[in-house]
């Protein structure tokens, strides 16, 4: 392991675990968007998530998305419909 990994492996076992997953992604997309070329991968090991979390991440700060709404992980809309909408038959069932 790099120094550089070693050092971020450190700030990342100190700071993530305080984070929801948007924000986790938000700062480790921050953190290899300022290493340039590499970071990504640098990143992702360090942190030991995947590169296509890092990258999804790298997206929304360059796509300048809005932050979520107050108390909303996630955007309004997105999860698993519930059972009652995707078939209208079972309530009265």
């Amino acid at each position: 392991m790099s120094e550089l990994e070693s050092r971020l492996r450190e700030r990342f076992e100190v700071l993530l675990p305080h984070l929801n997953e948007r924000q986790r992604r938000l700062a480790l997309a921050t953190e290899a968007r300022s290493l340039g070329h590499g970071g990504v991968r640098a990143v992702g090991r360090a942190a030991g998530v995947s590169e296509t979390t890092v990258r999804k991440g790298v997206f929304e700060l360059e796509a300048g998305e809005q932050p979520t709404p107050t108390g909303r992980v996630r955007r309004p809309g997105g999860g698993r419909k519930s059972a009652d909408a995707i078939d209208p038959r079972l309530v009265p069932a």
